[in-house]
């Protein structure tokens, strides 16, 4: 392990950027979430034209952040400039239906003007959804047209794969409109009427499976494939939203674990509207939910390139099953391409790539522990492993046919670093990938369809987010946003006193596995003296916190000025560290996490510097309920805590989320229970805050009525801060000031006596 840490520490300690005109100013909480950004230059949504000619990338204004227009680094002119100014198109305050909002909550999406775009496919012009319309813009002659003007909202937008067509999601049916004429046609009728939604994901598709769509055009643009959504079986619950002068009462079907799922149905239909077909689902397998055959969950669908078949995943409700099949229009025959089985769980993922040549595809499996990539035959047959090793693949970035490569970004470095690899089709070495990313630190790509080049968006521990254009061999063209630091950039004042951490790695309670941490130490630390401690935690699945990753001006390094150090830890349960680090967390969550984060701990307190009795901990969601739980059940390694936004019952919780986890509550009725926060509250005996948005939609605020009312039952003293009209994410500047201040109050109360 000291060589992994070699290969990162070395190259930081010679990157660091000296500015001889620069002098330190004391960052504050409000200016880490002012204009201009700190962290420099930040476009969004970066993507290449399909003719190749540019690369396109939301900006925010100067004077907002918030507010982002479409701009364009062009290849010819080597220029950046304007695109689409957000106002020239709608300059209206923007109104979203409330599907809408759910959605870009559940993506992430936060901001106004240009938030998504969609090139058609000879890059001639782009789709725009704003204000819940169509507009059309022509990139030659940079005129706009507003293709629809309705009371309704359109959403889900997309351009057909010829150019021809605009499709759209409207009152929960299927539209197309064709872009010459522009007529419009309905291809289904039922959506909006007795819960049904046609063309749309479901929610936990949404927030959990990372799908956000529920149709798919066939690349001959005679088809369009769609999910057909019957919300019945789902229990309606009422989910109040309070905001500082109202309170909204909202039905919502929400699928709690070991509740009913919506049912889902598979559907052809041709774009003339004359001929659906619904596609025979396998009937549930693997569950505890007998007698229900649409037990199931439908993740993935996709056209293969011939337009004759489509593929789908079916997973099962326990997600130990997982099915690769494919369908034969013409024939309305499917078979099975692939089976992936586990005792635990099956990670799902975006990477599967059917080949033009229609005879075999790429997929990613965990089959030997460790995400990697094969090649299948179109009949499922195994034709060779591309990859190999202790170590996991991020994700499929391009794969260039013509030369039988395969571009992917993984970690076969180090598991804290994202680097862009290429690896041959042939798999004849699949121990050993070229790594093409140049620089230690973490890699975001974005391919050119013509395999030439790609975009890489960059950053390490030291360096703000840089944008740079490569060939495909790795070497650097041009900057797209160098993002340098000087003396024009927004960070110079706060640079010389940014504090950058130490990476080390330390062992778990069974001396077996490895965990990795960042421990960040105040600026001119007095010698003898002992200092207070927060760690920072999430430690739930699908995350990772330690990684050498630009993290800038942000509240850690405010933390710092105050005094404190900070510790972060990704406990066993997280990130890209292969399934043997994932697993131990199952059907009972809480436990191992909690454990390694004492193990963490524990390291702490070894070092002369730090105050045993003044380590405190801080989370948000997972991380709220790991706050939870440490301080619960291990109040003599964590002395004060900060619990924002928890899970607290994971009764409470989604299907496809806690189930994956927990089993199905029938199943692991005792794993619920300890799982769940309420019977350890009365190990409490330290500083409490709790803080909540109260109209979360994810993480309901139900979790934490009931931990006051639980807490009051037991008279435990605690701290409560609630946030009206907030969501999980806690946005807007004026929320995260306030919430940010509180939390460094609470500390500074409970550590320093102010």
């Amino acid at each position: 392990m000291k060589n992994i840490f070699k290969k990162i520490l070395l190259p930081l300690s010679c990157s660091i950027l000296l500015l001889s005109n620069a002098s330190a100013e004391q960052l504050s909480i409000e200016r880490i979430y002012s204009s201009p950004s700190l962290n420099g230059q930040t476009p969004k949504s970066l993507k290449f034209s399909p003719d190749g000619s540019r690369v396109t990338y939301l900006q925010g204004k100067s004077d907002n952040l918030n507010s982002y227009d479409l701009w364009e680094y062009n290849l010819k002119s080597k220029k950046n400039k304007l695109l689409v100014d957000s106002q020239d198109l709608f300059s209206g305050t923007e109104i979203l239906s409330n599907e809408e909002k759910a959605r870009r909550e559940r993506q992430r999406i936060y901001g106004f003007g240009i938030m998504e775009y969609k090139f058609s496919s000879d890059g001639s012009a782009l789709l725009f959804p704003l204000n819940g319309d169509i507009y059309y813009y022509h990139l030659a002659n940079k005129t706009a047209k507003r293709l629809t003007e309705t009371s309704d909202f359109e959403t889900d937008i997309k351009f057909s794969p010829k150019g021809n067509y605009v499709s759209f999601i409207r009152e929960q049916n299927v539209f197309v409109l064709n872009i010459e004429s522009g007529q419009e046609k309905q291809l289904t009728k039922d959506g909006g009427s007795h819960n049904i939604k046609n063309g749309m994901s479901e929610f936990v598709a949404q927030e959990e499976m990372g799908r956000m769509t529920g149709y798919w055009w066939s690349p001959d643009e005679k088809h369009i494939a769609f999910l057909r959504v019957d919300d019945t079986p789902v229990k309606t619950v009422i989910r109040n939203e309070i905001y500082a002068e109202k309170i909204e009462l909202i039905e919502q079907r929400y699928p709690a674990t070991g509740t009913n799922n919506v049912i889902v149905q598979l559907a052809v239909m041709d774009i003339k509207g004359k001929k659906t077909r619904f596609i025979e689902l396998d009937d549930a397998q693997g569950t505890l939910s007998k007698g229900n055959k649409h037990d199931f969950y439908l993740p993935r669908v996709k056209w293969l390139p011939d337009s004759k078949n489509l593929s789908y995943q079916w997973q099962s409700r326990d997600q130990k099953t997982l099915r690769l099949k494919s369908y034969n229009l013409k024939k309305r025959k499917q078979k099975t391409l692939l089976t992936e089985n586990s005792t635990h769980w099956i990670n799902l993922h975006k990477d599967l790539y059917f080949l033009k040549d229609n005879k075999s595809f790429i997929w990613a499996s965990e089959r030997d522990g460790f995400k990697h990539l094969y090649h299948f035959t179109n009949k499922g047959k195994l034709i060779n492993q591309l990859t190999k090793g202790e170590w996991v693949v991020d994700s499929i970035k391009h794969i260039d046919e013509d030369k039988g490569l395969i571009y992917f970004t993984g970690r076969a470095d180090t598991p804290l670093e994202r680097h862009l690899y290429r690896v041959p089709l042939s798999g004849k070495s699949p121990e050993h990938v070229a790594r093409l990313s140049k620089r230690n630190g973490f890699h975001t790509i974005n391919f050119s369809e013509d395999s030439k080049s790609y975009i890489d968006n960059f950053s390490n521990i030291n360096t703000p987010k840089q944008v740079s254009l490569h060939n495909a061999d790795g070497e650097q063209i041009t900057w797209l946003a160098e993002n340098k630091i000087n003396n024009e950039h927004p960070i110079t004042p706060y640079y010389d006193d940014l504090i950058q951490p130490k990476f080390g790695s330390l062992t778990s309670d069974d001396d077996k596995t490895t965990l990795y941490y960042k421990l960040y130490k105040p600026k001119d630390m007095v010698p003898g003296k002992k200092y207070p401690v927060i760690v920072n935690v999430y430690g739930g699945p699908h995350a990772q916190r330690v990684r050498n990753i630009w993290q800038g001006a942000d509240f850690t390094q405010y933390m710092l000025q105050q005094g404190y150090i900070v510790f972060q830890l990704d406990n066993r349960g997280s990130n890209y560290r292969g399934t043997e680090f994932e697993f131990p967390i199952y059907e009972q969550l809480g436990k191992v996490e909690v454990a390694d984060q004492i193990s963490g701990v524990k390291y702490l307190h070894s070092l002369p510097f730090v105050d045993r009795e003044r380590i405190g901990i801080y989370g948000h969601s997972y991380g709220g309920y790991m706050a939870l739980m440490t301080m619960f059940n291990a109040g003599e390694y964590f002395k004060a805590g900060v619990s924002g936004a928890p899970v607290t019952d994971w009764l409470l919780y989604d299907t496809h989320y806690t189930e994956r986890y927990l089993n199905h509550p029938k199943a692991n009725a005792d794993g619920y229970e300890q799982s769940s926060v309420f019977p350890h509250i009365s190990g409490l005996n330290g500083p409490l805050m709790i803080y909540h948005g109260m109209a979360d939609d994810n993480v309901l605020f139900t979790n934490t009525t009931k931990l006051i009312k639980a807490l009051q039952d037991e008279n435990k003293q605690f701290e409560l801060m609630t946030y009206p009209g907030s969501k999980h994410s806690m946005r807007g500047k004026q929320v995260k000031v306030h919430l940010n201040s509180t939390i460094m109050s609470f500390f500074d109360r409970h550590f320093k006596g102010e």
